[in-house]
Formats: structure tokens, sequence, C-alpha cells
């Protein structure tokens, strides 16, 4: 039998402590380890020998960076780990951001403890684990910068206050509107801000 050492990154304590609880029964488990220490966790996966990072994708107060970025650049240093994201917040853009990271998996927190450990040792194996997209349409990529748009046309401000707090004219926010009109296949603001907040492009503000 094969043993794995789990690292869990999660800004919830009580999260951390009652899925460590719910691990403790699995022989397939050799530790289960869990950290609010984002600097610290390059050390800690060498020193413990880990073998899947669970990553939420909101930590809260712990990073700036969300967990999607935090495990793009733990890959990058290095690319033995594993690396499975563990969140509530299953949104088409971030399984498609995941993916794009190489991370190698996408679970929902409401997972129960056999499906997450058949899950982990898929990976474990070198497998891919991620739901099923069906009706999901993952659309073509908005920059930076659209995104930015969009969540200050979605805060209220008019066309005439978005251009100005990015130094554009209005010209140059229209040619902007009309690329993501025709990434989200919208025609018009409200619905570009509707299904960006759906995709998790921004969040919304109510």
């Amino acid at each position: 039998m094969f043993l794995i050492n789990i690292l869990l990154v999660d800004d919830h304590t009580l999260f951390a402590g009652s899925l460590s609880i719910a691990l403790d029964e699995y022989d397939e488990i050799a530790h289960f380890y869990s950290t609010q220490d984002i600097q610290s966790l390059q050390k800690m996966i060498s020193d413990k020998s880990i073998d899947i990072v669970l990553m939420d994708i909101n930590l809260g107060n712990l990073s700036d960076a969300d967990g999607l970025e935090i495990a793009a650049g733990l890959l990058k240093e290095n690319s033995a780990v594993k690396i499975v994201v563990l969140t509530g917040y299953d949104l088409p853009v971030y399984r498609h951001e995941a993916k794009k990271a190489g991370i190698s998996g996408f679970l929902n927190k409401n997972i129960s403890p056999d499906d997450l450990i058949s899950s982990l040792i898929h990976v474990f194996r070198g497998g891919t684990c991620f739901p099923s997209e069906n009706g999901d349409i993952i659309i073509e990529d908005l920059t930076s910068m659209e995104k930015k748009i969009l969540r200050l046309i979605s805060s209220g401000k008019t066309r005439k206050c978005v251009a100005g707090e990015l130094y554009m004219s209005e010209r140059t926010l229209s040619n902007h509107l009309q690329h993501i009109f025709g990434k989200l296949e919208v025609s018009s603001v409200v619905e570009a801000v509707t299904k960006a907040i759906q995709l998790g492009y921004i969040s919304p503000i109510w």
C-alpha cells in the first residue's frame, strides 16, 4: 500500500480540523498537515515530503493573492508536487484557470470523504480530477484590463468616469467593451456584467 502526505492550505481553522478528523481513518493517508503560513509553503512541502497540496481559492486575509495564483507559483518552483483545489467557489472560470496553471484537480468542499480519498489516490498515481463541465462553455479569457473595466462598471460608475479613472478616452473604452461583448457573447453592458459575475471573472458587489 502507498502512503500519501497531504498539506491543506485554508484560512478556516475549523474546516482544517474537521478534514483532519475525517481523513484520519483512511490508511492511504500517511500524514495530514494544514497551514496558514503562505510564506513558508515551499519549505514545508520540502521538509514534510508533501505529495499533494490541497489549496482553497479564497484565502481571506492570509494573502493578497488567491489560491490559484499561489498554486501556479508553487508549480513553477516545484513541478513535482501535485496540487488539488478544494473550494466552495466552483465556477467555470476557476476550473479553466486551474487547468491552465497545471493543477491536478479541482474539487468542491461538499465532496464526501470517500470520494475525496478516491480523487487523491487518482491524482497521486498521476491522473487529474476535474468535475464534469457539461453545459459549461469556456470562453476566451478576459484580460486584466477588461476585468477592471467590468468591475468599475458593476460598481455603478459611468463610462465617462471609468474612462477617466483608467486614463483612456471614451472611444478606447468603447473598443474595450466591444472586445468584451465578443468574448462573452453578449450585446450590452448589463449582460456583460451579469455573465462575468456568473463565470467568476468579477465578484458581485451586493
